[in-house]
């Protein structure tokens, strides 16, 4: 039978129409997987990348704070969370942050990453959310150290972030961003994380200083910045990652993120404003240090704020939040206390600032969250001051208990001798800096803590060994 030629034109098109209709292996494969976006990967991936970069930018805005002898132990401080933070984060900080568990604290089916693969988390794969969470954590204990500089032994440091990120951040992430973590439930609003990253890290920092004492030279000698480009280039940076701490905390490339990311230029800017004014109506000068602390705390001030308020109102926050972290800086230097590079007005304040201000300002037609004390919602102010004081004092409490736990197993702090030749030698065997005037005399026992120093023989900060003239900068 002859086929017409309209019946042999059908039976080449349906094939044709069938392929171009047909998915695709790869179109096949993430219609089973759900709903991945390819946009929302991709920022999310960006956004990652940028909070990383936070770390090493808050390594040269710490690192340029402090004197020379100091620098690289403090920047160390910083880069060794990436490894510490970021390993526990993947074994099992991550399960118990994430992890379904209850209202107070995750499980372990996580553990070891299990089951953190592709499949998705919202529009994005879970391996990813993992990942961004984990930057979190590392930047979190990286925090901490700028109110313990010039005086804590390297190996307790390490073991105390390590600790700490297991058994007081982990838990508060469970509180505030898990379902089923209890503050979730009762409605507190952190956005991108104003209670669990910096009223954590403010007040793990405030009670370590506390716990530490004073630096032997405190109130006796200046504390100077070394070098205050690299403040500068480390206020930039934490700046430009900030973004991706703000806007990312969306998880998606969406409106949502606009606003987050909108919000971190704008409040950032209107508290650096308020802060040269106050330093010139104080002192009569603009510093290039006040002017890096304030865009820290205009950012630390907007992050539990960026995704729930208007970009007008995260002017008027920004502006707030100057005043109370400005004022508690200043008051903090006429005390014994030495939180050496103001890590609770700056983070402490500024994030307990913040989350206030949320409760204030928040809008339910901005987010579909809630609405504030400003859209007739005041209950929403006493639920963040709820989250603020739980989380002061669960993170308070623990972190003196970690604190003394771990000084009965090795000392906190270096000798007298010790501090003052630095913490760079101590606890790294070099120095930031070359200097044309030799390396530093240090004997072996001295380095490692022993007796009979002065009859062994000299070594420069490398170990080899070093003539008698060599310079004793200490």
């Amino acid at each position: 039978m002859q086929l017409s030629r309209k019946s042999l034109l059908i039976l080449l098109v349906l094939p044709l129409l069938y392929a171009v209709g047909a998915p695709t292996p790869a179109a096949a494969q993430e219609a089973a997987e759900g709903a991945i976006s390819g946009a929302d990967t991709s920022w999310m991936l960006i956004s990652t990348a940028l909070v990383l970069l936070m770390t090493p930018g808050l390594a040269f805005f710490y690192g340029g704070l402090v004197n020379s002898r100091n620098a690289l132990n403090t920047m160390m401080m910083s880069f060794v969370a990436l490894g510490v933070s970021m390993v526990l984060w993947a074994v099992v900080a991550y399960s118990l942050a994430f992890g379904s568990g209850n209202a107070f604290v995750g499980d372990f089916s996580m553990a070891l990453l299990r089951g953190v693969d592709a499949e998705p988390n919202g529009t994005i794969p879970h391996m990813l959310f993992m990942a961004f969470q984990g930057t979190f954590a590392i930047i979190t204990a990286a925090l901490i150290s700028g109110a313990l500089i010039g005086r804590m032994r390297f190996l307790p440091y390490v073991a105390f972030i390590a600790i700490w990120g297991l058994v007081v951040y982990a838990p508060v992430a469970h509180w505030v961003w898990s379902e089923g973590g209890w503050l979730f439930e009762l409605g507190a609003l952190d956005f991108a994380g104003g209670t669990v990253v910096h009223v954590n890290a403010g007040v793990a920092a405030l009670v370590a200083a506390l716990v530490l004492g004073s630096r032997r030279e405190y109130a006796r000698t200046a504390l100077l910045p070394h070098n205050v480009p690299f403040v500068l280039l480390g206020a930039g940076l934490l700046w430009f990652g900030w973004f991706g701490f703000n806007g990312g905390s969306a998880l998606a490339a969406n409106g949502s993120a606009a606003l987050a990311f909108v919000n971190t230029l704008v409040a950032p800017a209107a508290a650096l404003v308020v802060w040269a004014l106050l330093d010139h109506f104080r002192t009569g000068n603009v510093t290039a240090v006040g002017v890096a602390t304030a865009i820290v705390v205009g950012l630390v001030a907007i992050t539990p704020a960026s995704g729930f308020i208007s970009p007008g109102y995260a002017l008027i926050l920004g502006a707030i939040a100057a005043v109370p972290s400005y004022a508690v800086l200043q008051w903090r230097t006429r005390t014994r206390l030495d939180d050496s590079l103001d890590v609770f007005a700056a983070h402490g304040i500024g994030g307990m600032t913040g989350a206030i201000l949320t409760g204030v300002f928040a809008s339910a037609a901005v987010n579909g969250a809630a609405d504030g004390l400003f859209f007739g919602n005041p209950g929403q102010v006493g639920i963040q001051a709820v989250a603020i004081l739980a989380v002061a004092a669960y993170c308070g409490v623990m972190t003196f208990i970690i604190l003394k736990v771990i000084g009965l197993f090795s000392p906190l702090r270096p000798s007298e001798r010790e501090e003052a030749v630095g913490m760079d030698i101590l606890n790294h065997g070099e120095e930031a800096y070359a200097s044309s005037f030799g390396a530093v005399l240090l004997l072996d026992e001295e380095r490692n803590g022993g007796p009979g120093a002065e009859s062994s023989p000299g070594t420069t900060a490398a170990g080899s060994t070093a003539p008698a003239h060599s310079t004793d900068r200490a």
